[in-house]
């Protein structure tokens, strides 16, 4: 089984221990705790040091996707204090105004594909440009976004060969027309099955659909099926 977990804001928003709470006996093993406004980082990044985690083998940190130049440097600094180095840092291109600010996260960085409404970081060609400005930073894949972008696929099967090799985690949802995620169709997992074999197993998923807490052991067992083991790793091991 691929590493595999939630988003915390996917489950209760900004109620980071209400997520924890409702992930309790599900079958995950990776977390991605989720400050996407700028008033939810301080009251998540204080809270870390009381968050039960421990059963958790991968953990990472969202960070807001919209704030000013002048807040920019309060959350590096907030990031820098809070967040432990072995926990990647999931950023929004667009939010970044001085790349000079991120550049010293180096690869703890995980730079995210974009949806259809954001100028920047939606294409293998945006990318570049931002990997050029952060040249260790890691790739966070959004694979709904990518489908958002190109429901043909080529655009997520660009983007992942190029960028494998800074693979960090994947964001799995279905992404509707108005960029909302929601839970996977059969369209979209027959779609995300098309690229599965260029995402290494050891990475994690992380789930960003809006689901209720019955609606969690379901929601996993759609990602697997959507992005299933190579058949290479299950013959060699």
């Amino acid at each position: 089984m691929r590493p595999i977990g939630f988003s915390t804001g996917a489950l209760a928003l900004s109620d980071f221990r209400l997520a924890l709470e409702e992930l309790k006996g599900q079958a995950v093993d990776s977390i991605e705790l989720s400050a996407l406004r700028y008033r939810e980082l301080r009251p998540l990044l204080y809270a870390l040091g009381t968050l039960a985690l421990a059963s958790y083998k991968y953990k990472s940190i969202h960070a807001p996707s919209s704030f000013d130049a002048e807040q920019e440097v309060e959350i590096v600094d907030l990031l820098k204090r809070f967040v432990p180095t072995d926990w990647p840092i999931v950023i929004h291109p667009d939010t970044i105004h001085d790349f000079s600010a991120w550049r010293g996260f180096g690869n703890q960085l995980a730079i995210e594909n974009m949806d259809r409404r954001k100028p920047i970081g939606r294409t293998f060609e945006e990318l570049s440009i931002i990997f050029e400005k952060l040249p260790d930073a890691m790739l966070c894949f959004d694979i709904g976004h990518a489908r958002q972008c190109d429901t043909t696929m080529t655009e997520a099967y660009r983007i992942l060969r190029a960028y494998s090799s800074r693979l960090c985690q994947v964001h799995v949802s279905e992404v509707n027309t108005a960029s909302r995620h929601d839970p996977l169709s059969f369209a979209a997992i027959h779609a995300f099955a098309e690229v599965a074999d260029l995402i290494p197993d050891r990475v994690p998923i992380i789930l960003e659909a809006r689901v209720a807490q019955d609606q969690i052991k379901a929601e996993i067992e759609k990602a697997q099926k959507a992005l299933p083991l190579s058949a290479v790793l299950e013959v060699t091991t």
